[in-house]
């Protein structure tokens, strides 16, 4: 019971980070509660073994790990991506007015669309380190590569980011609302 306690106290807090992680590869949300289910489970039998000082790298590592094998296995393409708004994150408080509600909303919805178009490989070095806020060498860890790569990556998918923003932003014109 020590064991499982441990695990809760370590891993549980990860939850919702893992979650984000997994559907930004998988690009779907039940596929992604699927692989945090497994990458839990996989975690959990393999814990005795866990000698890192960090939970959230090495966790990750698993959430990946999981999430790219169910991408192997069921050998996915995804030309468009169905954006669920029931993930859009919340508009900040502060009680905001509806027409800044209504742009907030426009440009998360955007920054989404975009991020979905990035090659895998890209998004989700994005991802581990503009959402999660995770460090070069953590996502080097996670990801198996050396941290070079992760910052090759990591500008190359921040300016495939940008570039999909513009054009975002030049098909809608610059006053769409």
């Amino acid at each position: 019971m020590a064991q499982q306690s441990r695990f809760e106290e370590l891993a549980l807090p990860y939850r919702d980070a893992a979650y984000n992680l997994a559907y930004w590869i998988v690009r779907n949300s039940d596929d992604a509660e699927d692989v945090v289910q497994d990458a839990y489970l996989r975690a959990y039998r393999a814990f005795n073994g866990f000698r890192g000082e960090e939970m959230r790298p090495w966790l990750f590592a698993i959430v990946r790990h999981c999430a790219y094998r169910l991408l192997k296995v069921r050998k996915r393409t995804y030309d468009l991506v169905p954006l669920d708004e029931t993930n859009s994150p919340d508009v900040a408080s502060g009680d905001p007015s509806a027409e800044d509600t209504l742009i907030e909303a426009v440009n998360a919805q955007h920054v989404r669309a975009a991020l979905a178009e990035l090659p895998l490989a890209y998004r989700d070095v994005v991802v581990l380190r503009e959402m999660e806020s995770l460090s070069y060498s953590e996502i080097a860890e996670i990801t198996g590569v050396p941290i070079g790569t992760v910052m090759s990556r990591l500008s190359r998918g921040r300016a495939l980011l940008r570039k999909a923003m513009k054009g975002r932003e030049t098909e809608s014109g610059s006053d769409a609302l």
